[in-house]
């Protein structure tokens, strides 16, 4: 058995992270395929990122990388072929180039709330996201979470990061522009307002009547953006 262990782990990539169920083992004999898995994590040829959850370590020159984010939560992003969550928060804003920063934090945006864990250095959060999590809104939902945490944006100046969003909204074709205007319906009303703002700066006949609708004159969002990045952020009650 440990040598079908050895010989399976052997074909897996560097920071795959893997379970006793991804052996070609018996579930009767689970048990000792932990045991074994225990053993080459004390042996240090395996490195264990959380309960049953293992990975194959990659050394480079600049010593031991961790596995990519993608494979530290995929057990949370997808179950059964059937997507269930989607990375978001600080891995979004660097992804998307609002930050340089790499995170130790990570958000998994979900349909329903759901207490932090931890996994190794990693603490992990859930933010519920009331709208469809499908293959085709993650990335307009990642662009709108940004919108709505875009106070938490690290290392990088309001105006730096407002430029790189209303770059990235200009990307979007008119289908996924109103798409957006009708997922951020969802969100709450500062996110709403920066996604109308955006929309309009962008151009200038876009119809964003309804967003503004759901906006209360005597509330304002201070965002720090500077009307020079952001002209017409009175009208939208950002300061």
């Amino acid at each position: 058995m440990t040598d079908i262990i050895r010989a399976t782990i052997d074909k897996f990539p560097f920071g795959f992270v893997f379970t006793p169920s991804d052996f070609p083992i018996d579930v009767i004999k689970q048990a000792s395929v932990n045991r074994i898995l225990n053993n080459m994590v004390s042996a240090g040829s395996i490195r264990r990122l959380s309960k049953g959850r293992f990975y194959k370590p990659q050394i480079s020159k600049f010593g031991e990388l961790p596995p990519d984010t993608y494979q530290i939560v995929k057990d949370l992003l997808e179950k059964n072929g059937k997507i269930i969550g989607y990375i978001t928060g600080y891995s979004a804003f660097n992804d998307l180039g609002l930050t340089t920063q790499m995170p130790f934090a990570l958000q998994i945006g979900v349909r329903n709330e759901k207490k932090a864990i931890r996994r190794d250095v990693y603490r992990i959060s859930f933010i519920k996201q009331k709208n469809a999590i499908t293959k085709e809104n993650i990335p307009l939902l990642r662009l709108l979470d940004s919108l709505r945490f875009f106070k938490n944006i690290p290392d990088t100046m309001p105006d730096e990061a407002c430029k790189r969003l209303l770059y990235l909204f200009s990307q979007l074709d008119s289908a996924q522009v109103g798409k957006v205007k009708k997922m951020v319906l969802n969100y709450n009303p500062s996110t709403i307002a920066l996604l109308g703002a955006i929309l309009e700066t962008l151009n200038k006949n876009e119809d964003t009547k309804n967003l503004l609708k759901q906006l209360n004159p005597q509330t304002s969002y201070k965002l720090g953006i500077s009307e020079d990045v952001l002209p017409n952020q009175q009208k939208w009650y950002i300061k």
